[in-house]
């Protein structure tokens, strides 16, 4: 939304800078997204002076030339070389001096240099009106009389002031302040200086000759629908001060009628029409719904078919308009048209809004209208542009206003408690302030005690419905800037952080493996007691009146039955598989039963099916790893110890996840004699997570964090270990080290072969160093490097590469 400044101060006295106002604004909940200059004619003039010719005579070498000598107001006059059949000594002329740039109305901008001319020097221009975007004649130089010392600006003389024109990005509530008035009205509060609208008392009804008869037949969808008849008028274009006004917002003059509709649109935020009244069949406007797929013709031309629930404005045989969107084709005005009906209407803003978006309109009045605009204002504006319309194209007010408002649109009624205001601002800030403050926003106090107001809220003020909202009103005048933060913040109502749903998470975590490409299992939690071993068997929890010396005992680990899977899709040529299953396993120790929820998952096969992109691979450990990894950082396990898998029964070849000495997860390769015993002659890869502890142990809680403003740096090391040092060591090494600045380690690189020494391994490790105060110096990083190094060398007994 554009807002002119010259604009503002027609309803209001403004002293301040256009920057000071922008703030103000801003501040008050209509944030001023730029401030441009608008100049009447491009370039302002700039450059551009009256002068006064001295001298002139004809160009020795050129018939159509003359060489003149100007008074600009400098110390010497200009020489100036000019081809106008019209100059004379003696003529106050408009002079482009040197370096000034002209904006011609019919071609690119140019700049006026020193140059020569035939040979003559020549120092500026002097111009014709075409030549400065003023019109279009280039017929000769402008002469002017005028008594105004020569060197004055043009501009001044021409009256072309510039505007300064805020662009505020209106939030969809703040309806109220779509206008010039609006905005005017929060600056009243702010600046405590009042609004002034224009008088209208001048309004008059001349004779009654053109009466329009008015029937509202849906009230609901128009509450409210007025209108006058001018008669006796010219259509033409407007008046300069109109032209400026319109594209001083961004809208082109179209003629004086259109124009002043716009002007009222734009100035007190509502919305008119104007038809020809000659065009009005039976003189009579019917505002009604029309039949489902009925026909019409807008003014752009378009026929657009009609839903039963568009409301529209008819004549006594035909529709004109959509009612509070768009003007129809055949109705409007044109240069023939001498009468006029301007409407002046409040229309329903959901009706508005669903015929905007049916027919994909948009228009400065449904924008308006389908926000909510006030009721109240529909007869002032009305009079207003009558007024303005007999002031830029004659002719006088020919019928009596009509009014039809059968069911007046009431305030709102609220009570304010002063002290739950002070509470919610955050400050007491005083009774008399706030009800300055409410008042000056047009909201009335009808009652007042010290502890609360009873307010009549007018309809204008759409989006307050509840003291909450006027609160927020009074906050925003008073200014968000102007409230202290304590220092010891707190508040009257704090939401509680529901506890942590351990269904929605195992949700979320088993999905998440399915997205990975694991398929999900169910098996049987009674399972074949020769399974296991004579140490396990002791364990095991029996079943009493088993049907089936296969289905004997409840299992002690998901493995066996997750096995059973596994062969039956193999033996059907399924062979690259991934499975999982959330499950329960089950054990005894000293006569009591224990039950536990664990997470297994299962690969074998190849790691991803066969293609022309790349080739075939065996899964392999970090194949499942990664994906373990990933579920505990999605569980927020937070800092957990990797270690060598021991030595177990049913896995080889792997590791153990612990935190707090508990085992959360482990990951290994099945043991050929556990998978024997269930005839799968495939490698199987095998993981299990400690679903209950895991569980038990999830936060929820996030860390927000800035973005580091400083870069991080990073440092290789070579590092030659025993075969036995796992990395997981180095890491946590270097971790205890380097508290403050080591953020990340990571192995990139691992070489085990003859160049190194029988029993060693190399690792190539990269260090992620940051201080979030300050840039790393070299100093810094250096020494913090050598710790790293002498404590790995001192614990590990690595070897380091330099």
């Amino acid at each position: 939304m554009l807002i002119s400044l010259d604009w503002l101060k027609q309803l209001i006295h403004i002293t301040k800078p256009a920057e000071e106002v922008g703030e103000l604004l801003t501040g008050a909940g209509l944030e001023v997204e730029s401030i441009h200059t608008f100049e009447a004619v491009q370039g302002g003039l700039a450059g551009i002076v009256i002068g006064e010719v001295l001298t002139c005579e004809r160009h020795p070498d050129a018939d159509r030339l003359s060489i003149t000598t100007v008074d600009i107001g400098a110390e010497a006059p200009a020489n100036i070389v000019c081809g106008a059949p019209n100059v004379a000594a003696g003529q106050k002329v408009v002079v482009a001096t040197v370096n000034s740039t002209l904006y011609p109305a019919g071609g690119e901008p140019f700049k006026i240099k020193k140059s020569k001319i035939r040979g003559a020097a020549s120092e500026g221009m002097i111009c014709a009106e075409d030549e400065i975007g003023l019109g279009t004649s280039h017929a000769g130089i402008i002469v002017l009389d005028t008594d105004l010392p020569n060197g004055t600006p043009a501009a001044e003389y021409f009256g072309l002031s510039s505007d300064q024109v805020y662009e505020i990005g209106l939030t969809p509530n703040r309806a109220d302040a779509a206008s010039h008035y609006g905005v005017a009205r929060d600056l009243q509060a702010v600046l405590k200086v009042p609004v002034q609208l224009p008088d209208v008392s001048a309004f008059a009804v001349a004779n009654t000759s053109r009466p329009i008869a008015v029937e509202v037949e849906n009230i609901e969808a128009c509450p409210r629908y007025a209108g006058v008849t001018v008669s006796g008028l010219k259509v033409g274009p407007s008046p300069e001060w109109l032209q400026k006004r319109l594209r001083s917002i961004g809208l082109s003059p179209i003629n004086n009628v259109v124009d002043v509709t716009n002007y009222v649109l734009h100035e007190l935020g509502q919305p008119l029409h104007a038809f020809d009244a000659a065009k009005i069949s039976g003189d009579k406007i019917v505002v009604k719904n029309l039949a489902e797929g009925s026909t019409f013709v807008t003014l752009d031309g378009v026929e657009r078919k009609l839903r039963a629930t568009d409301l529209m404005i008819c004549n006594a045989a035909e529709p004109m308009a959509i009612g509070g969107v768009f003007g129809g084709k055949a109705s409007g005005v044109s240069e023939e048209t001498t009468s006029i009906f301007i409407e002046s209407a409040y229309f329903s803003p959901d009706t508005v809004r669903r015929t905007g978006q049916a027919h994909g309109l948009k228009t400065d009045s449904s924008f308006r209208f389908e926000r909510g605009t006030d009721p109240n204002m529909v007869l002032y504006a009305l009079k207003r542009a009558a007024l303005l319309v007999q002031e830029v194209a004659g002719g006088e007010v020919s019928s009596e206003i009509v009014d039809v408002y059968p069911n007046p649109i009431e305030h709102t009624s609220l009570s304010l408690s002063i002290d739950r205001t002070h509470r919610l601002i955050g400050k007491e800030i005083g009774a008399a302030r706030i009800k300055e403050i409410i008042t000056d926003l047009g909201i009335e106090v009808t009652a007042e005690t010290e502890a609360h107001l009873e307010l009549s809220v007018p309809p204008f003020k759409v989006d307050v419905k509840r003291e909450a909202d006027v609160v927020e009103e009074v906050l925003r005048i008073y200014g968000f800037n102007n409230i202290e933060v304590s220092e010891h913040m707190s508040a009257s109502f704090l939401a509680s952080f529901p506890k942590p749903n351990p269904e929605e998470i195992t949700q979320t975590i088993l999905n998440y493996i399915a997205d990975n490409g694991f398929r999900e299992i169910i098996t049987n939690s009674i399972t074949n007691s020769r399974y296991y071993n004579e140490a396990e068997q002791e364990s095991l929890v029996r079943v009493l009146n088993y049907n089936s010396e296969d289905l004997d005992a409840l299992r002690l680990t998901l493995v066996y039955s997750g096995l059973e899977v596994l062969r039956r899709n193999i033996n059907r040529r399924q062979k690259d598989l991934k499975m999982f299953e959330l499950g329960k396993t089950y054990e005894q120790a000293e006569g009591r039963h224990k039950e536990s929820t664990k997470l297994a998952l299962f690969m074998t096969g190849n790691s991803s099916a066969e293609s022309w992109k790349q080739p075939t691979a065996k899964v392999a450990f970090h194949d499942l790893a990664g994906l373990v990894q990933n579920v505990l950082t999605k569980l927020n396990a937070g800092n957990f110890t990797v270690q060598p898998l021991p030595e177990n029964k049913l896995m080889r070849q792997g590791v153990a996840y612990t935190k707090n000495d508990t085992v959360i997860a482990q990951i290994g390769l099945l043991e050929t004699s556990v998978t024997r015993q269930v005839e799968v002659k495939e490698p199987v890869w095998y993981a299990e997570l400690n679903w209950e502890y895991l569980l038990k142990k999830y936060r929820s809680n996030l860390v927000a964090e800035e973005l580091p403003k400083f870069p991080e740096v990073r440092r290789d090391l070579s590092l030659v270990l025993d075969k036995q040092v796992t990395f997981d060591q180095v890491k946590q090494i270097a971790l205890r080290t380097e508290r403050k600045l080591l953020q990340d380690v990571n192995v990139f690189d691992v070489y085990e072969g003859d160049k190194i020494e029988a029993g060693k391994k190399a690792y190539a490790i990269s260090f992620t160093l940051l201080d979030k105060q300050q840039t790393l110096t070299d100093k810094v990083i250096d020494s913090t490097m050598n710790r790293l190094m002498q404590q790995l060398e001192k614990q590990l007994g690595a070897f380091i590469r330099k």
